[in-house]
């Protein structure tokens, strides 16, 4: 029966990422929010960032985007998708977004560059990324 279940987990995790890896690269960005009409194709890459505001792991993830925001003067552009606005929740749905936080890069020409695994990016992490994408 431990077999079965462990089987069972990888397929999953396995299925997972295979969907992550379909998505980036040559997908067109969904644009389910005003902001993210606004943001997305603004001749910038830009971090699409679906937080709730009031958690713990959010507000971390948000001291990082804006420090590294500050620190690239602004050469990105970040999209916050809202998960207490009745307006956003669409765009968890066309994003796939099931847990907080969760980020996704999206390149200059407005396609889906990167998908991160939900919770807290570092700063390196989220700086090499961007530094990756053209």
């Amino acid at each position: 029966m431990k077999m079965k279940a462990l089987l069972v987990s990888l397929a999953l995790l396995l299925l997972a990422a295979i969907q992550s890896d379909a998505v980036a690269g040559s997908t067109t960005a969904p644009l389910s929010t005003p902001e993210l009409k606004q943001a997305i194709g603004a001749g910038k890459n830009t971090v699409v960032f679906f937080l709730n505001p009031q958690g713990g792991p959010c507000k971390a993830q948000n001291e990082i985007i804006e420090k590294l925001l500050k620190d690239r003067k602004g050469n990105f552009t970040v999209a916050y998708v809202n998960a207490m606005k009745q307006t956003d929740q669409k765009a968890f749905y066309d994003y796939g977004v099931r847990n907080l936080p969760s980020l996704v890069l999206v390149d200059k020409k407005g396609n889906i560059g990167r998908v991160f695994p939900p919770g807290i990016q570092s700063y390196e992490t989220l700086a090499q990324t961007l530094d990756s994408i053209k």
